[in-house]
Formats: structure tokens, sequence, C-alpha cells
């Protein structure tokens, strides 16, 4: 073999074990922490877009699920120690907790569901802005409902939650007039036998269209052989006969820009709200699917005009934070 070519040789070795590391090396590692199981709706759709972006090979992904709020700063900070340029996760009932570590880490990137405002310089907040697929779905069921009778089970009576169930109301009523409304909190976010029990007790009192903002309520309107509208995922595989339509959280968005920031060195404290709308392609309706066939046309239509016209911007689905009311 010639000097030349043992020298490319070598050179074309060398860059090969070199690539790997380097590789790595340019993989964000992100670290998320979730005080409910992964596979509750809400931290599934964080988990599922952190997941999509390790396939993609853009980022080490590692988490931490059902942890504590008394455990909650201890493992913010393990995650700091260990290196994470990213970290991702709720705050809602540890703010002051999750505050004080991104301030004694200014150098990581804190990414946190949040109902209060961004802290400089490092920690960014989110939340499931999906009022206006919620308000598409209640126009759904305000005309699929007999009895003029929805049920609502939700997990706390906190903006997040609110927001969803006043803004489903506000579309059932424009469709419906006549249709009443059950409202009952579970205090939980993950308990679903006892969300079935409550979503039982409308059952017997006439619901016949349950609003299921918690897991749990579409098992008893599949037993009690009524409908459904999910919330933040789509559920319909698992109930094709009972799960209408639901209104979509997608993560992706909120994360793609928070990746982008991060590998831009731009990374700052920002409000995310705004990519869970629909226009960011944050949020949607579900499609009918086993029930293309079974929603009135008419019904159909006034749903995909509001729909247009929230896109568009000629319509916007009010963001109510109070405490719903029935009606």
């Amino acid at each position: 073999m010639s000097l030349s070519r043992r020298h490319i040789l070598a050179t074309t070795l060398a860059l090969a074990s070199l690539s790997a590391p380097a590789l790595a090396q340019n993989k964000i590692k992100v670290a998320g922490i979730y005080t409910v199981p992964v596979e509750q709706q809400w931290v599934s759709r964080i988990d599922k877009a952190l997941k999509a972006a390790a396939t993609r090979g853009e980022i080490e992904y590692v988490f931490s699920e059902n942890v504590t709020a008394a455990d909650y700063e201890r493992v913010l900070r393990q995650y700091a120690e260990k290196g994470n340029t990213l970290i991702v996760g709720e705050a809602f009932a540890v703010e002051i907790a999750a505050r004080k570590v991104a301030k004694d880490y200014p150098k990581v990137s804190f990414l946190l569901g949040s109902s209060g405002k961004p802290q400089e310089p490092n920690f960014s907040v989110f939340d499931n802005y999906i009022h206006e697929p919620a308000y598409l779905s209640g126009m759904v069921a305000g005309g699929m409902t007999k009895s003029n009778k929805i049920g609502m089970v939700g997990g706390f009576a906190v903006p997040e939650v609110n927001r969803l169930m006043n803004a489903f109301m506000a579309g059932a009523k424009e469709v419906n007039p006549k249709v009443e409304f059950s409202i009952s909190f579970i205090s939980s976010w993950f308990d679903p036998p006892k969300a079935k029990e409550a979503a039982f007790a409308m059952i017997d009192k006439g619901a016949d269209v349950m609003y299921a903002e918690r897991f749990g309520v579409s098992d008893a309107a599949k037993e009690r052989k009524v409908l459904a509208i999910g919330n933040v995922i789509n559920t319909q595989k698992e109930y094709p006969d009972t799960v209408v339509a639901s209104a979509i959280w997608n993560m992706e968005p909120s994360v793609n820009a928070a990746l982008a920031a991060v590998k831009a060195g731009k990374f700052k404290a920002e409000d995310y709200g705004h990519l869970s709308f629909m226009k960011a392609k944050g949020s949607e309706l579900s499609p009918l699917g086993t029930f293309e066939k079974k929603v009135p046309a008419a019904l159909v239509t006034k749903v995909k005009a509001k729909e247009k016209a929230i896109l568009d911007g000629s319509f916007k689905v009010v963001i109510d934070d109070t405490v719903p009311k029935a009606k």
C-alpha cells in the first residue's frame, strides 16, 4: 500500500472514531420530571414529543414519574447536577421549589408547566391551551345529546381545567341552548376509579354525553352505553362506540421551539402557551373516525365552519379560567 493511500485510510479511520462521540456530544441531554404516571393524559403528550425528538437523534431523554411534591426539588436538583441541558415537567404544585432550583442553576434551561409567569433568566412556562378544540368538541356534544344533559368530570378546579370546561360548555350552548351541565371535580390528577364513580352518578341522573377530562369517565360511559368526549388525547381506538371526538393537545411545537432555542444558545424565560393554540398546530379536534357517519351532517358543517373561523382569526374562543358552574 502506498504512503498516500495509508495516509488516507488512517485519516478516514480517525474521523470515524471521532464521529460517534461527536454525534453524542451534539445531542441535548433532556430530563423529564412528572408528578403522575407517564401514561396520564397531560404528561403523556410531553413524553410523546420528547420521545419523538429522541427517536430523531436530537436528544438523550430520561424521566422520572410519580415524583411526590416532597421529593420534587431533590429530583430536579439531581437532574441539573447530572448535566441535563433542558429540564421539562410540571410545576403547578411545587412552584416555589421549582423556581428556586432554576435560580440556583442559571445555565440549565427549564420548561415547566405552570400557572405563573416566566422567571428570568432560564425558567420558561407552558400550559395546554386547548380551549379552541374544547369549544369545538363542546359543539359536537351539544349536537349529540338527546336528553340535553351533559356530565363533566374534572381533576381539580384550577385554571388549566376551568378554561377547557368553560370553552366546552360555550361550544355546546352555541348549538344547543337547552343543554344543562353537571360538574364534578375528583381532587386528583389520576384516579380512574373515582372519576368513574362520579360519572356513574351523572349518568344515573340523565346525562347521555360525558366530558372525560379525566381517565375513568369513558369507562363509565362505555358501561352505561352513553357517549363521551375526550380530552388531551384521542382514546377513540379504545372506545370506538363511546368516544365521539376529542380535543387533542400537541406538545411538539413547544418542545421543538425549546430545543431550537437551546441549540442556538438563545433559550430564555418565555411563555410558550401560544404554541398550544390551533394556529400553531399545538392543538386540534380529532377526526370523527368511527362516528363519521353517526354525527349529523348539519352539525359537522357547523363545527368545520367554526374551526375555519378559529384558524383564520375571525372567531376567538374566550379564555375563561374561572371555576365553571352548572347551567
